[in-house]
């Protein structure tokens, strides 16, 4: 007798701070059964008796999978000992990499609260690179692409706003430029300069659908030529060519996610970073020589 899978399943995630962590978490793992949707139950700053034992009557009227990120050991333990009781399956899921941690450095951990969310340098870093990556959305103050990090060109429907605000949340200044034929390049962007210049382009395909979808929700219809394969095509080959002309890399997104996409900048943009290191060490190795 074969095993019918569920529909779905009940999927709580009770956290003491955001619940932001374990939200990623979960999503890595359930997209990996997506014959069976997750009803995600979300409990986020959970720190007290009173709020634990409600989010156990929920767990206990929905029973499912629970995973939890909580400090406190009175409340893990009672969260677990709940959990036992009504044989469902619960995991303090970063209880593993603890554990690895504390055997490789051989010092205890010492448990913080919302310890990922404090406002350190690195938090208002990124908050910096947001600002700045609203700012420079589609072309906007061209003349300070000298303060970015990273400059993403291409056509329209390519992605360059999700993967800049996905940069930026990873702390990247990050600026996006369209490309339109007949219309020159920001001076700005064509004389020297420190950010990482990265080109997207996707199948004609993939961005006359977008783009159709997009002019569906326009009031005006008269958009002919933004859908047009041909001109979609003649776009493409324009943005090449600029890429080839100033050595700019070319990322094609037809069958990336924007994550797999920001992952590839990131990439590239450390990669370069190592060459002008170690060209730096070669040259200053001749200077002494002479």
């Amino acid at each position: 007798m074969t095993h019918r899978l569920p529909s779905y399943f009940h999927l709580h995630l009770v956290s003491d701070s955001t619940g932001e962590t374990l939200t990623t978490i979960a999503k890595a793992a359930s997209v990996q059964y997506s014959q069976v949707r997750p009803i995600e139950h979300i409990h986020p700053l959970v720190r007290a008796p009173r709020q634990l034992e409600r989010v156990l009557q929920e767990i206990e009227s929905a029973p499912g999978i629970v995973l939890y990120t909580i400090v406190n050991k009175d409340l893990s333990t009672r969260l677990e000992e709940r959990c036992k009781e009504l044989a469902l399956p619960c995991l303090h899921v970063l209880e593993p990499i603890m554990k690895v941690f504390e055997s490789y450095l051989g010092a205890p951990q010492t448990p913080i609260v919302a310890g990922q969310h404090v406002l350190d340098a690195d938090y208002f870093r990124r908050i910096d690179a947001l600002n700045f990556t609203m700012a420079h959305d589609d072309g906007q103050l061209p003349d300070d692409l000298n303060d970015a990090d990273i400059i993403i060109l291409g056509v329209s429907r390519t992605s360059k706003t999700p993967t800049s605000i996905y940069l930026a949340q990873r702390g990247y200044k990050t600026a996006n430029v369209p490309l339109v034929p007949g219309i020159p390049l920001p001076e700005a962007l064509t004389q020297p300069h420190k950010a990482f210049v990265v080109c997207l382009v996707a199948s004609v395909d993939r961005i006359a659908e977008i783009r159709r979808n997009r002019v569906r929700m326009m009031s005006d219809r008269n958009l002919d030529d933004y859908v047009d394969r041909e001109q979609i095509a003649q776009e493409l080959m324009h943005s090449r060519r600029l890429c080839a002309r100033y050595g700019w890399p070319v990322i094609d997104v037809t069958r990336r996610s924007v994550e797999e996409t920001a992952a590839t900048i990131i990439k590239m943009l450390h990669d370069r970073a190592d060459k002008d290191e170690l060209l730096a060490e070669e040259n200053s190795g001749r200077e002494q020589n002479f």
